[in-house]
């Protein structure tokens, strides 16, 4: 019954490619139909987002770049972890809303709704991916390419896979429990500043509060982007939390969905 299930969900975008592209381009466009700004919005929220955080923790509280990244500015070590996370918090806090949104629809049709929850993760991951390879192509140009950046798309990946697992959970557990969508948007909030992205984790004084950071599963991730970007370096420590995380989260959420979607009609 368990590898059928995970075999379902792995398979799912295979399988059902056609409806899963169908699904995967509507949804992308779909963000940017009746808008002026159109893809403008892409690259705007995003920077006016990190403009906002720079000013106010580089000039407000005078956070400067740690001193193990040698001349980095702040805000380049900012951005580096700033734009995954937007990925991810992006798709965990439209997690809560997919299945809802698309109730008349799962009623209606028979599909395998299993796509709903891959779909609302990779059109996030598209959409600041883009503007993710915008600043790598940024930092290439200023001189911080090296052949250690080759591992970004394979991080990126287990990234991916880590939300996808959570966002699955999630999307299946509130249309049972509705006040997740309030509490989901809490929870990423609170997981923001629990992750170093605005701040250097060395203004934490105490080594044993720092080992505590390594439970979460972003703050491996946001390291390795920093220290492969920046310092030409691959943290092993680092490797070894997320590389397991990402398989369980992605197996695990997809086992789970899959176990429950049958009552998904009766309650929608």
């Amino acid at each position: 019954m368990t590898i059928s299930l995970l075999r379902q969900w792995i398979l799912t975008p295979i399988s059902n490619y056609r409806l899963f592209h169908n699904f995967t381009k509507q949804d992308f466009f779909g963000q940017f139909a009746a808008s002026i700004g159109g893809f403008l919005w892409l690259f705007l929220t995003p920077v006016v987002q990190i403009i906002t955080y720079a000013f106010v923790f580089r000039f407000v509280f005078g956070i400067r770049g740690p001193e193990e990244f040698g001349e980095t500015s702040f805000v380049i070590f900012m951005v580096i972890g700033y734009m995954p996370w937007f990925a991810f918090a992006d798709a965990v806090s439209k997690s809560p809303g997919l299945l809802l949104e698309k109730a008349p629809l799962i009623t209606k049709v028979m599909f395998p709704t299993q796509i709903i929850p891959v779909v609302g993760t990779l059109v996030p991951y598209l959409t600041h991916g883009i503007g993710f390879g915008v600043l790598l192509f940024y930092l290439a140009v200023t001189g911080y390419l090296s052949w250690q950046w080759l591992w970004l798309p394979l991080i990126f990946f287990f990234q991916f896979l880590f939300t996808m697992g959570l966002v699955a959970i999630l999307s299946a557990l509130c249309v049972f429990l509705r006040d997740l969508q309030q509490l989901v948007g809490l929870l990423v909030f609170i997981w923001f500043f629990l992750t170093p992205i605005v701040y250097p984790i060395g203004m934490i004084d105490s080594a044993s509060i720092q080992l505590l950071f390594l439970f979460n599963p972003m703050h491996s991730f946001v390291n390795i982007y920093r220290e492969v970007i920046l310092l030409d370096h691959l943290p092993l420590i680092n490797l070894q939390i997320i590389v397991p995380v990402s398989l369980l989260s992605y197996l695990g959420g997809g086992w789970f969905y899959m176990r429950i979607k049958h009552a998904f009609g009766d309650v929608l």
